[in-house]
């Protein structure tokens, strides 16, 4: 094992990748000379040149339409967007294009892309680029929607998606770039559909993605004071769902509380509700479940509004304590 930060563990994977496959490469704007909007990138060009570190026009959609042909051509690209946000430029590209091209072709055609970036809110980048858009992507088949939460997560995740035959989103919170945690020496996987309990508990179920679940789990240190036993359940890919994990979660506990960062109406709490309701769980929940979520708003620029905007920490602890009241 060795400390790192999760941006780290991402630079990692990519590096691991890049020299076991020479299929794969990067692009995107400032990767290179520049190391990346956060930091992520750097150093990667000094080590694998600009044939394989490609710095881009700025153009998004040209970025996913190179690195679908590229696909397409044996390739295998990983396309780094420099805020998540600018995806919905490129949604043409890889909706109606990366998305249906495998199924299109009766399965022949493998379209194996990575487009990842930093999403979500919390740096003061105001309502342009501080967006959790994940939701979005989740509704469209074809596509592999993956956000994990921690340095370890992150890093077998992404190494899994690069090897993926189609195409992964790779969503990476902002907030959680300098989050340090244990990583797995070498290469390794995290597969892609499989949700972990972060927190074992007894009381309450909270399914958390992205920077909720590092606040979920203080909210349960705290709420482990007065006697509330929280388990925590990290989904790390939203689409696929691993809904079995959270199912026999909430079996357990007979509560459930949900948080994410986006905006609630359409949000994938929305999703993960349904599917407890539509399951045998349903029958074992002893409360009504409850979604914790961003505020109907744009993200704010200035820095008091923009906390209110997304749950926080206290949020998640006092609707917990209102559910098990």
């Amino acid at each position: 094992m060795s400390e790192m930060t999760f941006a780290h563990a991402i630079r990692a994977s990519l590096r691991e990748a890049m020299e076991v496959d020479p299929t794969v490469f990067m692009l995107g704007e400032d990767i290179g000379v520049y190391g990346g909007a956060f930091g992520v990138t750097d150093g990667l060009l000094a080590e694998f040149g600009p044939e394989r570190i490609r710095d881009t026009p700025i153009s998004e959609a040209a970025i996913i339409g190179a690195a679908i042909g590229a696909a397409l051509g044996g390739m295998r690209p990983v396309a780094e967007l420099q805020f998540f946000d600018f995806i919905l430029l490129a949604m043409d590209q890889l909706v109606n294009q990366a998305a249906k091209i495998h199924y299109m072709f009766g399965g022949t055609v493998p379209v194996p892309i990575v487009v990842r970036g930093p999403a979500g809110s919390g740096t003061g980048a105001a309502a342009q680029h501080s967006q959790s858009l994940e939701a979005l992507f989740t509704h469209i088949p074809g596509l592999k929607v993956v956000a994990p939460s921690s340095p370890r997560d992150a890093k077998g995740l992404l190494t899994a998606a690069i090897r993926d035959p189609n195409p992964v989103v790779f969503i990476e919170h902002k907030l959680l770039y300098r989050l340090k945690g244990d990583v797995p020496d070498g290469e390794y996987v995290v597969p892609i559909g499989s949700a972990e309990v972060k927190r074992e508990g007894r009381d309450v179920t909270i399914v958390a993605t992205q920077i909720m679940v590092p606040r979920a789990l203080a909210a349960a240190d705290r709420l482990a004071v007065d006697g509330i036993q929280v388990e925590v359940v990290d989904p790390r890919t939203l689409s696929p769902l691993d809904v079995d994990t959270i199912v026999a979660s909430v079996k357990k506990t007979g509560h459930l509380l949900i948080a994410h960062e986006a905006v609630k109406s359409g949000g994938i709490g929305a999703e993960i509700a349904a599917s407890v309701v539509e399951s045998d769980a349903f029958e074992y929940l002893e409360a009504s479940l409850v979604r914790v979520a961003g505020q109907p708003t744009p993200i704010p620029y200035n820095r008091d509004l923009e906390r209110c905007a997304v749950p926080q920490q206290e949020d998640i602890e006092a609707a917990v304590r209102k559910l098990v009241a």
